[in-house]
């Protein structure tokens, strides 16, 4: 008798948009992305109560796909700002549900994710997960130390891509992800590089808050004391100066555009400037690797970049030439979200991997 193959549906919410896949196995059998109306959104108080909402949609357009989501096995959801856990894919408890709900560290989309595969779950009998949400947090007790006490170092990434192409990495090396050690680099509107040891991210740049390199509409780490300068010379307020790390930061804050096709073709067309920026901040990305193979006491067994930005062949061979005296640069271009929530769900399905307790 064949194997049993799994039907797990994915949900990834994001602001105006819900992202939904079914899988069998490892085969995406249907992908959606359901857009949002503004208007219908801006009716709730906070994103995560637009859970019972965006349910609704998405078993409708189920239903007109003649899928049948009385014989799904698993839901999985994105996770959302959760308490920090370390990485793996847990089941959604009460605790969990009542956490997003809340929003215990933040109000995000992403928060619906882990919501609506709980009320799913329980209306169609099936199990309901999450896989390594952002908030993972493996840091090295090291890591922590930012050299103020009044300031901790903290772990918030692009966990689940991360790890999902570290996995893959580790594979086309011959090894499993839990016996390699790898530098994972997730390029896109956010940059964050990660040292993988066994199977746990033991330091990374918290990508949300302006940490590591600058990226696309994040500033990354600019030198400390004119920061304080400028927050403090009247000329800003607080949530302009919260812009100026993420949102108009970086790329987008020098050359007035994120989209890093259009900052090429100013390149071709002899832009100085435009090269400069662009060079600048793969540089920069160079030297976050470096430091995490010193993190990792240099013994890489791979670079992996990944994220839209790894499209960009320009992009790549700049930092390439930089650290390919380090370990093999490996290359996965775009992002793994969906894949990586279904496999996250369904090796708990198969008893590869134990599912994780949320427990505070």
């Amino acid at each position: 008798m064949p194997d049993k193959e799994y039907m797990i549906l994915v949900v990834n919410p994001g602001s105006t948009s819900t992202k939904i896949s079914v899988f069998m196995d490892e085969k995406e059998i249907f992908s959606k992305n359901i857009n949002h109306k503004i208007e219908e959104l801006s009716r709730f108080n906070k994103a995560s109560d637009q859970d019972i909402y965006r349910m609704g949609i998405l078993v409708r357009e189920l239903r007109e796909q003649n899928i049948a989501v009385e014989k799904l096995d698993a839901v999985v959801g994105r996770g959302g700002l959760l308490r920090p856990i370390e990485g793996g894919t847990y089941t959604i408890n009460e605790q969990m549900a009542a956490d997003l709900k809340k929003g215990i560290l933040g109000d995000h989309p992403s928060n619906c994710g882990g919501l609506i595969a709980s009320t799913l779950s329980k209306a169609l009998d099936c199990a309901a997960f999450i896989v390594d949400p952002v908030v993972v947090d493996e840091l090295e007790p090291e890591a922590r130390i930012s050299g103020m006490p009044l300031i901790t170092r903290k772990s918030i990434f692009h966990a689940l891509n991360q790890k999902a192409v570290a996995r893959d990495a580790a594979k086309q090396l011959g090894k499993t992800y839990f016996e390699s050690s790898l530098i994972v680099v997730h390029l896109g509107g956010g940059i964050t590089v990660g040292a993988h040891k066994n199977g746990r991210v033991i330091d990374v740049n918290n990508g949300l808050d302006g940490d590591g390199p600058f990226s696309p509409e994040r500033s990354g780490a600019v030198p400390i004391g004119d920061l304080v300068k400028a927050a403090f010379s009247g000329e800003y307020t607080l949530p302009e100066m919260k812009k100026l790390i993420k949102g108009l930061g970086g790329m987008v804050a020098y050359l007035g555009t994120n989209d890093m096709r259009e900052v090429e073709k100013r390149i071709k067309k002899g832009d100085e400037k435009a090269a400069l920026i662009f060079n600048a901040m793969a540089y920069q990305v160079a030297k976050e690797i470096g430091a995490m193979a010193a993190v990792l006491s240099g013994k890489v067994d791979a670079i992996a970049l990944t994220g839209g930005i790894a499209f960009s062949e320009r992009f790549i061979n700049r930092i390439k030439t930089r650290v390919d005296f380090i370990a093999p640069v490996l290359i996965f271009p775009g992002e793994q979200e969906m894949r990586a929530l279904a496999l996250g769900g369904l090796r708990v399905l198969k008893k590869e991997e134990k599912a994780k307790e949320y427990r505070f």
